[in-house]
């Protein structure tokens, strides 16, 4: 019973943490060798990421897109290359990253 109680509770933790999880594929990534959450690195703060493209309806997949194959221009001149995620694991990241308050 002890077991089932245990994994019941760790279903129900990693359930009400979804934002936790997220930041954990971003690291798990390499996201955060070049980006923070309130802080510029080598790319843009995750927050100021969400901040520009807030009302922007089609942002999502298009940033999903930036994601897989990379980008440039937008926040300068250091380019981001492409990533080794799935379109599944893209969509995830920049809803996390859209998020960001």
């Amino acid at each position: 019973m002890k077991p089932l109680f245990a994994l019941s509770a760790l279903a129900a933790l990693t359930l009400a943490s979804p934002a936790f999880a997220n930041a954990d594929l971003a690291a798990k990534k390499n996201c955060m060798a070049c980006h923070a959450v309130d802080t510029k690195l080598v790319g843009p703060a995750y927050k100021d990421v969400a901040a520009k493209y807030r009302s922007d309806k089609g942002a999502a997949a298009r940033l999903a897109e930036k994601v897989i194959k990379g980008g440039s221009g937008v926040w300068g001149p250091v380019p981001m290359p492409a990533n080794n995620v799935t379109p599944e694991e893209a969509k995830t990241l920049v809803a996390w990253v859209l998020s960001q308050k």
